[in-house]
């Protein structure tokens, strides 16, 4: 259903959008040019539409599309532009301009280490506390190097506790509820995040048996875990089995799903317990002696004196766009909340807040977050909405050079290289849901789109047990991502170069 959504509507939204900036750093306070409409003339024939398209691609469901002239606002073409729809990890990129603009391009997380009490003759005479920043991109790495910093002030043993602090973003034991309990896409979200809050399970089969590892990988570091347990069940179904007894991750898998060996990633629930142990694991290997982890639930007093900082927020978001990780957006997102808001209550809370911040600062107006990477069902924008936000997001050009490449295929599904087009986009994907949106650059014309397709009532059918990899999902799929080329291709050819 439309709503009742004209061009008219459309185009004195767009130019209305840029009343109403609230506060944000310097470079995002620029005023926003006010985008103007061209007149056509009178005599010159509506070009055909893209609605056609979708009749002939037989999709079950709904499909919403707008595509704009992305340097004036023009609406060019809209199907169900007002239609709300899941927007997946599309939502992605309102979270990253929503960051960037309360945090800035250069802000960057510090996690520390704090010392309560005096450091004499090597020996700390107190509590040594690793204190999270809220850093997404916090590894097994850059841990080492935290625990290579404390040895460089002298230290070699801490006489009082080792606590763990993550209070700085709240805390939930998994993004979305609703997810398969063993995927590594669906973590717990804390103001500590070790490689992603995820942890490597790797099995291999010898003489009948399985030798089963856990641990924390990353570039130069691979020590084993024991917050979170393995153990092989002489069963079909369900494949994993996930308990919290006693304070560990306790896992299970069916011995009939393994075959003779493999590794996969799944989500850690209990984040600073993970980066406690990691991180006592690292000091013992610098000389440093400290107690097992305690995890504390307020910050205690203290001396800063070693620290490992993030890369700047810009390549944060440019990794979180391309590689779409759920875990970076949900700790952005809380981030940029608390910077603008103060005090943030949950996830939610906050995606709360940044969907009224779209629509005070961006003009939109259907749009109701419920986290900040859309991987909750229940989170919805529109099309209109989500090609508003590409087109004040050209102005300062914030995000069209974080976007990832989408190639443009020929007749046989491989990429063209002599396609005039280039499109960069973010992609969105659930099951029986697709989004993308982005920009498309033809003979010198930038347009922006958004595209959205979903089945929502075939979604709400599946199990729990059908989510990770249900019957049908992939020709359903498959269909969606033809007519998302099949529609840039149109309007390619139907709009180059005009205006």
């Amino acid at each position: 259903m439309s709503m009742g959504f004209t061009r008219r509507h459309f185009l004195s939204r767009l130019a209305a959008g840029g009343a109403g900036l609230t506060a944000a750093p310097a470079w995002a306070t620029a005023p926003l040019e006010s985008i103007r409409p061209k007149s056509r003339p009178a005599d010159l024939l509506e070009p055909p539409k893209g609605a056609d398209l979708v009749k002939r691609a037989g999709i079950e469901g709904h499909v919403a599309f707008v595509v704009a002239d992305a340097m004036t606002g023009e609406l060019l073409d809209s199907l169900d532009a007002a239609e709300a729809v899941p927007p997946a990890s599309v939502g992605k990129t309102l979270t990253a301009l929503y960051a960037l603009r309360s945090l800035g391009a250069d802000h960057r997380f510090t996690t520390q280490l704090l010392a309560t009490g005096p450091i004499r003759n090597g020996r700390l005479e107190g509590d040594l506390v690793l204190v999270g920043g809220g850093d997404p991109t916090l590894d097994t790495d850059g841990l080492a190097d935290l625990a290579a910093a404390a040895k460089e002030t002298g230290l070699v043993e801490v006489t009082g506790r080792f606590l763990v602090y993550g209070g700085a973003l709240p805390s939930a034991v998994q993004i979305d509820p609703e997810q398969p309990p063993h995927v590594g896409y669906n973590p717990a979200v804390s103001g500590i995040a070790l490689n992603f809050n995820r942890v490597h399970f790797e099995w291999r089969r010898e003489s009948g048996d399985y030798t089963i590892t856990m641990d924390a990988r990353s570039g130069r570091y691979r020590p084993d875990v024991t917050m979170a347990t393995m153990r092989v069940e002489d069963r079909s179904l369900p494949v994993y089995t996930y308990d919290d007894v006693d304070g560990v991750d306790r896992w299970s898998v069916a011995k009939g799903a393994l075959g003779t060996g493999g590794a996969r990633w799944l989500p850690v629930r209990k984040p600073e317990a993970y980066a406690g142990e990691v991180m006592q694991v690292l000091l013992r290997a610098h000389g440093i002696v400290a107690k097992a982890p305690t995890v504390t639930q307020s910050l205690p007093q203290g001396t800063v004196f070693a620290q490992k900082q993030s890369g700047p927020l810009r390549e944060i978001i440019l990794d979180m766009l391309k590689y779409s990780t759920n875990l970076t957006a949900e700790m952005i997102g809380l981030a940029a909340s608390k910077a603008r808001y103060g005090e943030v209550a949950s996830m939610r809370d906050s995606a709360e807040k940044m969907s009224d911040w779209a629509k005070q600062t961006l003009g939109l107006r259907h749009v109701a977050m419920e986290d900040h990477s859309g991987l909750g069902d229940d989170s919805r924008v529109t099309a209109a909405d989500m090609v508003l936000v590409m087109v004040q997001a050209r102005q300062q050009d914030a995000l069209r050079p974080l976007l990832k490449h989408i190639p443009v295929k020929d007749g046989r599904g491989r990429p063209d290289p002599k396609a005039a087009m280039t499109v960069v986009a973010k992609t969105g994907t659930l099951n029986f849901v697709s989004g993308l949106s982005g920009f498309a650059e033809v003979e010198g014309r930038l347009l922006a789109f958004a595209i959205f397709c979903a089945d929502i009532a075939h979604r709400d059918r599946l199990t729990m047990a059908e989510r990770e990899r249900p019957a049908g999902g992939r020709a359903w799929l498959a269909r969606a991502r033809q007519l998302q080329q099949d529609l840039l291709q149109f309007w390619g050819r139907t709009y180059s170069g005009q205006g």
